[in-house]
């Protein structure tokens, strides 16, 4: 994947062409305010450098928004106390300001920038000989004051937006995480399914090969046969699964995803390896939702792999699906050896349970009666939906 890399005057504009457009207001105006009011101290070459500094400093201030902002408040402050005329010369303050704010330098911008402003009315008050508030009102202090309120406000504001921005994109990048874990979770749910039961077919029919390999041949190439299917099968829905976490763009599989539709074939395996399994639908045959369809055939599949490893010999097993009015009913009973065998703290069980719970559902796994085990699934599908 190509990175694409930002224009080069794309840096520049916070760097150095802010900085640039401040110190020509700052300079060209202080020029202008020096020669339209008398009284004051002419623009001089000292002068022309304090003025240089303020922008100067907004170049550096990335490497530290506090030094810069000192700065900039030092060569104000000197500014005035030389008696050059009023200007614009507060401008690279404002920025200073702004840029620590945004930073996060509240605790000092606001001591650097407060003290400043008492200097500058002190001064002022001093230069006038006016030392009454009312003389400090009339001179524009207070116009001054409710410019700088502004700016911290505004400043301020902005700062908030930006980290109610921030914690959204963090918020959004944890939500994203934790879709990606339960993403994982699922697939190796759907691989612990797919391997124990192909796996459980191959076990069987290996077995039935190898005693039947010299008595009957016939009957083990069947077996055999039938291995081979299982292990095509197996490494189909391998494909499938695995192909998620591939991160490049593939063209979608061609085969379906496996539901209810393909249950006859699951039995038709199970029965090939020697387990009778009978299949009983009840209720009107509808459309499920794909996640419904899904997590029924799994639920078949998983139940029917735990029968042929636990319930023994000579067993019988029948898969009952019950189509509800709000809901899918699938039941998987055997007459093996039940309790002894059904291990419910197995980790099948528990994904079988997970599948349930996730769709808002629920799962019963436990002993009949006398002998056998049960599997009962409640899924819910809503009324009128479809798939």
């Amino acid at each position: 994947m190509q990175i694409r890399r930002p224009p080069w005057w794309e840096g520049l504009l916070p760097t150095v062409v802010l900085p640039a457009v401040v110190g020509i207001v700052t300079v060209a105006g202080s020029v202008f305010a020096s020669a339209r009011f008398a009284g004051f101290r002419p623009l001089d070459t000292v002068g022309v450098l304090l003025l240089l500094v303020g922008p100067v400093a907004l170049v550096f201030r990335a490497a530290d928004r506090r030094v810069a902002l000192g700065v900039i408040a030092a060569a104000t402050v000197a500014w005035f106390l030389l008696g050059y005329a009023y200007g614009p010369v507060l401008l690279p303050l404002f920025v200073g300001l702004v840029s620590a704010v945004l930073a996060g330098h509240r605790r000092a911008v606001y001591p650097i920038v407060g003290g400043t402003y008492i200097v500058l009315v002190g001064y002022h008050l001093v230069r006038t000989g006016d030392s009454s508030w009312s003389g400090a009102v009339g001179s524009g202090a207070a116009f001054w004051l409710a410019v700088l309120t502004a700016v911290i406000a505004a400043s301020e504001g902005i700062r908030a937006r930006r980290e109610r921005a921030a914690h959204a994109a963090a918020a959004a990048a944890e939500a994203e995480r934790h879709r990606g874990v339960q993403e994982r979770l699922r697939i190796a749910q759907e691989l612990h399914d797919v391997l124990g039961h192909h796996v459980s077919l191959i076990n069987v029919q290996a077995g039935v090969a190898l005693y039947l390999l010299d008595e009957d041949p016939e009957q083990a190439r069947t077996a055999l046969a039938a291995i081979k299917q299982s292990s095509k099968e197996l490494l189909r829905e391998m494909r499938a699964t695995l192909g998620v976490l591939r991160a490049v763009d593939e063209p979608p599989p061609h085969h379906p995803v496996p539901g209810i539709d393909r249950l006859d074939a699951l039995i038709g395996e199970v029965r090939a390896a020697g387990l009778p399994v009978e299949l009983i639908v009840a209720g009107e045959e509808r459309p499920v939702p794909p996640s419904v369809d899904l997590a029924a055939y799994r639920i078949v599949q998983e139940a029917l792999t735990n029968v042929r490893r636990h319930a023994g010999p000579a067993t019988t097993a029948r898969v009952r699906l019950t189509y509800a009015e709000d809901a899918l009913v699938v039941q998987i009973d055997d007459d093996g050896a039940g309790a002894a065998a059904g291990e419910t703290g197995g980790s099948g069980i528990a994904g079988m349970r997970e599948r349930a719970n996730a769709l808002g559902g629920s799962m019963e796994a436990g002993p009949l009666p006398g002998r056998g085990f049960r599997v009962r699934a409640t899924l819910p599908v809503g009324r009128g939906d479809e798939a």
